[in-house]
């Protein structure tokens, strides 16, 4: 059973000021080839900024990009989870919430943030090493 501190991205979360604009996030993002940006003010995570607001938030609002600040586009209902949670308590709390992004904590501090597509691979890898050790088990009968 992987817990979310065993998971984590070790170079840490992307993150951005409250002020930071929509152009500045959204190349942050590609940068670090993410989906979701934590909003983050000194260490009080504020709220996360994803393709999706991008979209939703603001290309069908009509908004400019380079003026809009992510503080009044950013997603602010957020779901968190503690580092030592399991993969399966990520999973389950981000179906809850509806969520593909999850800030992880640590001490009441964000540590990193994880996807489910991070989830689904380590569930994948998790999978494939039982089937190994089954196949393994089954051909040498121990």
């Amino acid at each position: 059973m992987h817990r979310l501190k065993d998971v984590l991205n070790p170079r840490g979360p992307s993150t951005v000021g409250p002020d930071a604009s929509v152009v500045e996030a959204a190349r942050r993002m590609a940068e670090r080839n993410v989906g979701a940006i934590l909003v983050l003010e000194g260490d009080a995570l504020l709220g996360i900024f994803s393709e999706r607001d991008v979209m939703a938030r603001v290309v069908a609002e009509g908004l400019d990009p380079v003026s809009t600040p992510v503080r009044f586009v950013m997603s602010t209902t957020l779901a968190t989870i503690d580092e030592s949670a399991t993969v399966e308590e990520a999973g389950k709390l981000m179906d809850e919430h509806k969520c593909r992004h999850l800030p992880v904590m640590r001490e009441g501090k964000v540590v990193g943030v994880i996807s489910m597509r991070e989830l689904m691979h380590v569930e994948i890898e998790s999978k494939s090493d039982e089937i190994k050790h089954m196949q393994a088990y089954i051909q040498t009968g121990r």
